[in-house]
């Protein structure tokens, strides 16, 4: 499959985060997209719609609300377009709250891309890319790589994605399907979820509330840019037979080092609480990359300061935009 141009691609998940940036990647080099995405109220979906009405000023976008686990509606959608490859980017996302509601998790990320391989199949659709999670590695020995043992996931959400993963191994072992398995690691960056940490610090600092940490502060994790993240899942277009590759920053560091990057962003200073490590929670990722490097020719670019810089200064500007809340307080209200 060439890298760009001219093809019809499926890509779920796209008024999501990675899902977003990966539809204006390809629109950009000329790829038609069609998106799916449920809209669900997982996190304010005012942030949805911005990310979709930067997609809409393409005219090789099709966005269309449904959900990848009712089989009718998307069995319809796969017999109207004819998809050269399918990136499945759809997800119920977050550790935490998976151990709440755990059947909602199993639903989106298996059901949901149990369906999506199964129409793959019978559409004769020769290409898959498949979302997952670094959170599959569990309580592993740091750096992760991919022949490492998955086998005790820590939280429902990692268990529905190696369940996933499993699935999409099967129908390239009975189907021929060309599968890539992308496991992402901490990804940020500007228009990211609410609920992770980085936005969640950001407002606290803002507003001179405490910011909550786990743990104390030292956990390190291997926070990867969104571009960078965007570009790796677009090369796993490539064919590869059936391969899970890291897509990672390879250069952990603590939160807190995050957290003092945020400080001097914002020109605030944070405070500190110190709450108990979370049981879903590990002490450390880290992505053994060289596979990205050797199959995708992939290796990160932006580093974590430069990234929070960035994002940092995305978020200045987005909540003046959106004066009532939607990560937090604006920051008029912060100025009054």
């Amino acid at each position: 499959m060439p890298e760009s141009r001219n093809r019809n691609l499926l890509v779920t998940g796209c008024a999501g985060f990675i899902g977003w940036k990966v539809t204006e990647k390809l629109l950009e080099r000329g790829d038609s997209v069609v998106g799916v995405d449920n809209l669900n109220d997982y996190y304010d979906p005012r942030i949805k719609d911005l990310r979709l009405s930067e997609l809409g000023k393409h005219r090789r976008f099709l966005f269309i609300k449904e959900d990848i686990t009712e089989f009718p509606m998307m069995e319809r959608l796969f017999r109207e377009h004819q998809f050269d490859a399918v990136i499945n980017l759809a997800a119920r996302a977050g550790v935490r709250a998976s151990v709440e509601d755990p059947w909602t998790y199993y639903h989106t990320n298996v059901t949901g891309t149990l369906n999506l391989l199964e129409l793959c199949r019978r559409n004769e659709i020769k290409k898959f890319v498949f979302a997952g999670s670094s959170s599959v590695y569990g309580a592993n020995d740091v750096p992760f790589s991919e022949d490492d043992n998955t086998d005790r996931p820590l939280s429902p959400y990692a268990a529905s994605k190696k369940a996933a993963e499993v699935l999409t191994y099967t129908y390239h072992y009975l189907h021929n399907l060309d599968v890539t398995v992308l496991r992402y690691f901490t990804v940020y960056g500007p228009r990211g979820r609410p609920d992770m940490s980085i936005f969640k610090f950001l407002s606290s600092i803002l507003n001179e509330e405490d910011i909550e940490v786990f743990g104390d502060g030292k956990q390190l994790r291997d926070f990867t840019y969104i571009d960078d993240i965007a570009e790796g899942t677009i090369r796993a277009l490539a064919p590869c037979g059936y391969e899970i590759i890291n897509l990672g920053n390879d250069n952990p560091v603590e939160l807190r080092y995050v957290i003092g990057l945020i400080e001097k962003a914002v020109g605030k200073r944070a405070r500190i609480t110190n709450l108990p490590r979370h049981p879903a929670d590990v002490p450390s990722t880290q992505a053994n990359i060289e596979n990205a490097r050797r199959l995708l020719n992939w290796k990160p670019e932006v580093s974590i300061d430069e990234g929070i810089r960035r994002t940092a200064e995305w978020y200045l500007k987005f909540q003046n935009r959106f004066p009532d809340q939607v990560f937090g307080k604006s920051i008029d209200e912060v100025k009054q």
